[in-house]
């Protein structure tokens, strides 16, 4: 039986994820080929939570992903939702889709992000999840006037999803200074796990 490949090049994200995901229901071992170093992490990130073992190969022709495990995604139990704070409610996933606070005075919506967010690392219950997109994604690249907040809410455990479309149609996807460039997928699945989504 000849190995499952699964062939992504040139396809926009949250294809190459989406694709390989639903190859891994079927077979237990199949190569993921991608062209570029987003899909690269975003396929390795899914398959590695899932069970599986990546192994990268950089050729001429794209980035080769051999994925490997004991058995397909079918065979395996649903990743149990995480609960904030052992709770029943599920995750508390904060999203943010601008670099200003509310409407209005753009200076005045900045400086209210930034309080806010300097604010966030004082108070009670901790986000488990931030959801940038949009011009969202400014407050976590270089040069951010809040990047110091962002990193002690890392470290405190909150996971930092940054849209890398969105990082692309601005230009910063080498400029990220915090948190992990992501997907639609991944995003799509932070929300729907959540015990409570705020928007900011």
């Amino acid at each position: 039986m000849s190995e499952k490949i699964v062939d992504a090049r040139g396809l926009a994200c949250p294809q190459p994820v989406l694709l390989t995901r639903k190859a891994l229901k079927d077979h237990a071992r199949l190569t993921a080929i991608v062209d570029n170093e987003t899909a690269e992490q975003n396929v390795t990130r899914m398959a590695e939570k899932e069970g599986f073992k990546v192994t990268r190969e950089k050729r001429a022709d794209g980035i080769y992903l051999a994925i490997a495990g004991e058995g397909a995604l079918a065979d395996a139990p649903e990743a149990p939702v995480a609960c904030a704070g052992g709770g029943p409610a599920g995750p508390l996933v904060l999203t943010i889709p601008s670099d200003c606070m509310g409407r209005g005075d753009q200076e005045l919506g900045q400086l209210l992000v930034r309080t806010f967010l300097h604010t966030l690392g004082e108070v009670a219950p901790q986000p488990d999840t931030l959801v940038f997109f949009n011009s969202g994604v400014k407050l976590a690249v270089e040069g951010s006037p809040v990047l110091e907040d962002l990193r002690a809410l890392a470290a405190k455990g909150a996971q930092l999803l940054v849209c890398g479309t969105c990082l692309g149609h601005f230009g910063l996807k080498e400029k990220l200074a915090v948190g992990e460039v992501s997907n639609m997928y991944a995003i799509a699945e932070a929300w729907l796990r959540a015990g409570k989504v705020i928007t900011i």
